[in-house]
């Protein structure tokens, strides 16, 4: 189905009271803002806080427990698999990591097949190999043009191994991978980690001019920029904690370092049970192809 053009590409993204629960509580809680289409927004917090939690959560790749949110109108979690569909993810380390072993050129290749495979339309697979070579060619520059990576710079070019990149470089890979499914919202996590202040400030300005082409996108990182949308997450609070215990949620604690201890822990173990369950609540709405096309897309092999 085509794209109406007088549509904005980027995705609204809303939400209010949105929260998520993990095996020992709240991973956060009482999340609420409004980002137009095209907005930049940077999520920040302490680590332990429930950012990544949250990029995941409103990507379509968590379920949620409380409120609402919505992303380009659908909501959440009812149509997570929608979300999924419209949405791309940058670098979340533990999700989409790149494979140190291949090489730039690699990646982008199985990316594109990838893409083609499973997102393109039925009469793209039906066009001349050329043309089909040619569509994806085009589809990979468009990419690295907006990451801004220059693969004539890279040490061995695009046969350089992701080991041998620089950190903003290896952003860069990493978001122009997630372009090439043309998504309407970009995640990334740990935008500003590891970085320079020079290098700081190249990332968000390719985050800035990601939106300003049109992408709504979504950063966490530990300081935002005075333009960007802010999104701030909090630790749980000790009467979370206290909740938590007459609930009989398994070790949670009223001590502050246990609860920044807990909230770490739910990123990981939260993120398996409810991937878990987010599988079996889009069981109805996803097909066996774009369920395979989730799991293939979120290996850190594309």
């Amino acid at each position: 189905m085509e794209a109406n053009p007088e549509e904005p590409h980027g995705a609204a993204v809303v939400a209010d009271g949105f929260g998520l629960k993990g095996p020992r509580g709240w991973v956060f809680r009482g999340v609420g803002f409004r980002a137009e289409p095209g907005a930049l927004v940077a999520i920040e917090g302490p680590s332990g806080s429930g950012r990544t939690c949250l990029l995941l959560a409103l990507t379509g790749r968590m379920k949620p427990q409380e409120g609402h949110a919505e992303v380009a109108g659908l909501p959440l979690p009812r149509r997570m698999a929608a979300v999924r569909r419209i949405s791309a993810l940058g670098p979340v380390p533990g999700v989409s990591d790149l494979d140190p072993a291949l090489t730039v050129a690699e990646h982008l290749r199985e990316r594109a097949l990838l893409q083609r495979r499973y997102d393109g339309a039925v009469r793209a697979l039906l066009r001349p190999p050329g043309e089909r070579a040619a569509a994806t060619r085009a589809r990979i520059d468009a990419a690295l043009e907006a990451s801004g990576l220059d693969l004539d710079a890279l040490p061995k070019g695009e046969r350089t191994s992701v080991r041998d990149l620089e950190r903003l470089e290896a952003l860069r890979l990493s978001v122009a991978l997630a372009l090439i499914g043309r998504p309407r919202l970009l995640a990334l996590d740990d935008a500003d980690l590891k970085l320079s202040a020079a290098d700081r400030a190249e990332a968000w300005a390719l985050l800035r001019s990601i939106a300003d082409a049109g992408t709504t996108v979504l950063a966490v990182c530990s300081e935002a920029p005075e333009d960007a949308l802010r999104v701030t997450t909090t630790p749980r609070a000790a009467d979370d904690a206290t909740e938590d215990t007459a609930d009989g949620a398994d070790g949670a604690d009223t001590d502050d370092a246990d609860d920044t201890d807990s909230a770490t822990e739910d990123t990981a173990d939260g993120a398996a049970a409810d991937a878990t369950g987010a599988a079996a609540e889009d069981a109805t709405e996803d097909t066996t192809e774009e369920g395979e096309a989730d799991a293939l897309a979120e290996t850190g092999r594309a």
